[in-house]
């Protein structure tokens, strides 16, 4: 079993990870990641409803018709989604505000439904719940790099604080989606370009 738990945490973070190795959840690194707290809050958000909805699907799996499958696991995802916007508007009105319509889209977001049809249909509740933290994780932290980047060079800020001073010259486009686009680029190429340049190494780990 931990062997397992190893290998399924390793594999999301790395070697199978959503955003840099199979390109998914791009519409986040659009939408949230001009601002660093933000990103956080997706971030905490995203896990929470990974996390929950692998661990409900898989509970139900047995009892889960198949031809009503799909309908099920969006309403389970769609469940938690509504929890993490109500929790966000009751605590943090203002960052729910910013987030906009995007904590809703969480509900779509290829990564949850990728994990919960490709594993938690098919394992069991601790391997499964196991599976979303990971992959939540896996998601984050790229995320976070690209909004300390974005928010650092487009408005010379960390968290809202100005670290940078005077002489620095925002870079506008970074505040805006191409910036994401740029940044997620360049994450991808010092990962599998410079830091792992044998693809097969991904696999490896």
């Amino acid at each position: 079993m931990n062997k397992k738990i190893k290998k399924i945490t390793l594999s999301n973070l790395i070697s199978e990870n959503p955003v840099f190795v199979q390109i998914l959840g791009i519409c986040s690194t659009l939408a949230v990641t001009n601002v660093l707290k933000n990103t956080v809050v997706m971030s905490i958000g995203l896990v929470f409803v990974t996390a929950l909805s692998n661990l409900t699907i898989s509970m139900l799996r047995k009892w889960i018709p198949t031809r009503i499958r799909m309908m099920v696991t969006v309403l389970i995802i769609a469940s938690y989604v509504i929890l993490v916007d109500m929790i966000l508007k009751a605590y943090l009105p203002e960052v729910s505000r910013q987030l906009g319509p995007y904590v809703g889209l969480i509900i779509t977001n290829c990564i949850i439904m990728g994990r919960a049809e490709a594993f938690a249909l098919n394992n069991k509740p601790l391997l499964s719940f196991v599976d979303g933290i990971s992959s939540g994780i896996g998601y984050s932290y790229v995320l976070l790099i690209i909004a300390f980047f974005r928010e650092l060079m487009g408005s010379g800020t960390i968290w809202g604080i100005d670290v940078i001073g005077s002489w620095w010259v925002n870079w506008s486009i970074m505040v805006m989606a191409p910036g994401g686009f740029f940044m997620l680029a360049i994450f991808i190429w010092i990962v599998k370009g410079v830091i792992i340049k044998d693809p097969e190494e991904l696999k490896k780990i």
